[in-house]
């Protein structure tokens, strides 16, 4: 069963590092491919070489939630073979905020169910300040939060 997960926890609490880990850890694992979407370029050599590297500098155009789910659909056409993709803090990238989260991981979860692709999604945010709507979804948090 394909799965939503979130990493949750402040700036500096270590949620990259996990992401990092959890990715390079699946892809070496596993008989799918794996994609790891980031703001900019500066993980591409922290990740192992069969990793797709999505880098959303590349992408600036894509200013919305509607349309940064667009694109992921877009990603997951063109390869179906994708069982993962990480997604690094999700409210740096086309403008999310933390009011679209709850629309967002409900609509990541209905493509994780369609398309059998797990999802690791991290926020810069603690549990409390995030709705009560996101607490269906498998939450991870790095050591020490």
């Amino acid at each position: 069963m394909a799965l939503v997960s979130l990493i949750v926890g402040h700036k500096g609490t270590g949620k990259t590092k996990m992401m990092i880990d959890l990715a390079n850890d699946r892809a070496a694992k596993s008989n799918g491919h794996v994609v790891f979407v980031n703001k900019n370029h500066r993980l591409m050599y922290d990740l192992i070489h069969e990793i797709r590297v999505v880098c959303m500098e590349d992408y600036e155009e894509i200013t919305n939630s509607d349309e940064y789910i667009g694109f992921l659909y877009g990603i997951i056409s063109s390869d179906h073979d994708i069982d993962a993709i990480f997604i690094d803090s999700i409210l740096k990238h086309a403008n999310v905020n933390k009011e679209d989260i709850p629309e967002f991981l409900a609509r990541l979860k209905v493509i994780s169910e369609q398309h059998g692709i797990d999802f690791v999604v991290s926020l810069s945010a603690d549990l409390d300040e995030l709705s009560d709507e996101i607490t269906h979804f498998h939450v991870l948090q790095p050591e020490g939060c």
